[in-house]
This record gives C-alpha cells, structure tokens and sequence, in this order.
C-alpha cells in the first residue's frame, strides 16, 4: 500500500505508523494516570484547606489572622519592656544575703544572737545585729555603702558582710 502523505514523512510501511502511535498512546496513558493521582493528592489538601470554610469568608479569616498577629507582636514588645523594667528594679533589691549565727554571751546557749547582711547589686545595704541576753535582745543596724561601713564592725558582722559580698547577685539575660 502506498500513500503520499506517509513517504512524505520518510515512512513505506503503515505497521511502523501503527507502532509509533501505539508507543505515544502509552506513553500519554502513563502520563495521564501521573497526572490524576497528583490532581487527587492536590484536591485533598484544597478540600482539607476548605473545610469547613466558605470560599468567600476565607479572606476575612486570613485578615483575622493577621490582626491576631499584630496584637501578640505588640504584646510582646509591652512584655519586653516590662521585663526591662522589672530587672532594672531588681537591681535595687537585696539579692545578696549573708547570715551568721552566734553565742553572744557564754552562758546563753542555743546561738539566739544573729548578725545578717543584706545588699542589693551594688553592694550597698545595711546589717542587722540581734544580741539575744538574759536580761532582753537588742537590735542594732550598719549602713552598707558599696560594700563598706562608715562604723566599726564586730566579728559576726564582718563574717556576714564578707559572706553577702562573695554571694553572687542574680544575673539578668
């Protein structure tokens, strides 16, 4: 069988014809199949997407998202500064602590008579000293100012300075 239009492609024999088409038929058929299982995988997550949601009240849920957004990004700049301040205050506070206890007198026993240090960040502070008798208890206070008193200081509280000044203050990340 002869026909111009297949010699015009350089083709005598139709079965040749008949083969090429066969091949480009699978080969369209695998890619068919291809591309319906990748239309269901997407039209699972469209339909995942959508759940539940109307197509024209999305963008209004999108736009409530990132109002949400805006709000925690703005509450969490109001927290940061209030943190800042927080540990800018703390500096202030006694952090540093030291305590000895003693026996005033030799025929009190129990060590009721205390000495205690507290400083704050910059070592600065006072003493309270409670001497703890028979007859009573008297409390007696020392100024700290960075890490030094104006007023002699007895043993015990020469112990609780030195213990409040080698403790370490709170360190603010």
């Amino acid at each position: 069988m002869n026909s111009t239009i297949l010699d015009s492609f350089g083709i005598s024999d139709p079965g040749v014809l008949i083969i090429i088409l066969f091949v480009l038929t699978i080969i369209l058929l695998v890619l068919l199949i291809f591309l319906l299982i990748r239309y269901n995988q997407l039209n699972v997550s469209y339909q995942m997407f959508m759940k539940g949601k109307k197509a024209e009240s999305l963008e209004e849920e999108i736009g409530a998202l990132f109002n949400d957004i805006s709000t925690l990004k703005s509450s969490t700049e109001k927290n940061r500064k209030d943190i800042k301040k927080i540990i800018e205050n703390l500096s202030e506070c006694y952090q540093r602590v030291g305590i000895v206890k003693y026996d005033a007198f030799k025929e009190m026993g129990g060590k009721l008579s205390f000495s205690i240090a507290l400083l704050n960040d910059s070592a600065t502070g006072f003493i309270i000293n409670s001497i703890h008798s028979s007859e009573g208890c008297y409390v007696y206070t020392k100024e700290i100012v960075n890490g030094e008193c104006a007023i002699s200081l007895g043993d015990e509280e020469k112990k609780a300075l030195t213990l409040a000044l080698s403790a370490e203050p709170y360190v603010y990340d």
